[in-house]
């Protein structure tokens, strides 16, 4: 059993699981998931292309784009085959159920409907455009979010703050109403009687737009009062703008700070496994929950 073990620990799948899973490494991406995202900004760049008049009126673009696209799927679809076949390796994943319970995770999902919708239509030959599905495309934004570290802190932080950030945004509402109202009254029902502010609804656009210090403006008061109520409002709307920014700001120091050391404590931990062996004489992978299984 040992022996076994240690083969399949030594074998083909575990140099796949090592590459394939983030969790397997401590530091840095391995070559083959570079490939993967370099493969993923290479469709972005080629959707870009793909809606350029002047570029998919040509034949021979469209064979580029046509060959190029048949690629990405059938090299997303073997990636996604072969993460399915490695996932055992970690015992929470061994097993039918195991691997089920792996495809039906938020990542297996995305990674699948990367390239099956596509992937469908070719080889059925439906009569659905694939025009129609590029949109799906954007789960593949999904797998760089996988391998770059920023992304998860991102998530991390927002969850973090969650409550701060519903606060301000809660904040944030309540100003735009009473903004919309204000100017409502001011310069749709008294004043000049401004189409823009002919209801509450319209004038949330200004109040918006306003308060978010974007100032597009077509829409705008005319009236003394109106402009200096609009004057407070773009006050106003400076802090409503920097509340969700500096707690989101802490919460994301915060998050990335407690990784790194954690980072710290996870390579000290690796290099003490390595010194010792487990009672059946394995060392576990790194991001699975145990020794390893089918």
């Amino acid at each position: 059993m040992v022996v076994q073990q240690l083969m399949v620990q030594k074998g083909l799948r575990y140099r796949m699981y090592q590459e394939l899973v983030p969790e397997a490494r401590l530091r840095g991406i391995s070559v083959a998931n570079m490939l993967v995202v370099t493969l993923v900004l290479l469709s972005f760049l080629f959707l870009a292309l793909e809606t350029e008049p002047a570029l998919n009126s040509q034949p021979h673009w469209q064979a580029v784009f046509r060959v190029f696209n048949i690629f990405v799927v059938a090299a997303f679809a073997v990636e996604y085959l072969l993460r399915v076949f490695i996932a055992g390796l970690d015992p929470q994943y061994a097993g039918i159920g195991g691997r089920l319970k792996y495809m039906t995770r938020f990542y297996s999902i995305a990674d699948l409907l990367a390239f099956l919708p596509e992937l469908v239509v070719m080889a059925l030959g439906l009569g659905v455009p694939l025009i129609a599905l590029r949109v799906l495309r954007l789960f593949r934004l999904i797998k760089i979010a996988r391998f770059v570290p920023a992304f998860d802190i991102f998530g991390a932080a927002v969850k973090r703050a969650g409550s701060q950030l519903l606060t301000a945004l809660a904040m944030a509402l309540m100003l735009v109403y009473v903004s919309a109202v204000a100017l409502y009254f001011i310069e749709g029902v008294g004043g000049e009687h401004q189409e823009s502010f002919a209801s509450i609804p319209r004038a949330i656009w200004w109040a918006i737009a306003t308060l978010t210090t974007v100032g597009y403006g077509d829409v705008y008061p005319v009236t003394p009062l109106g402009r200096m109520f609009a004057s407070v409002i773009a006050v106003a709307g400076i802090g409503v703008v920097a509340l969700p920014a500096g707690v989101f700001a802490s919460a994301f120091s915060d998050e990335l700070r407690e990784r790194q050391e954690a980072k710290q404590d996870a390579v000290a931990h690796a290099y003490t496994a390595q010194a010792e062996r487990t009672p059946e004489g394995t060392v576990p992978l790194p991001g699975t929950s145990g020794n390893l299984e089918d």
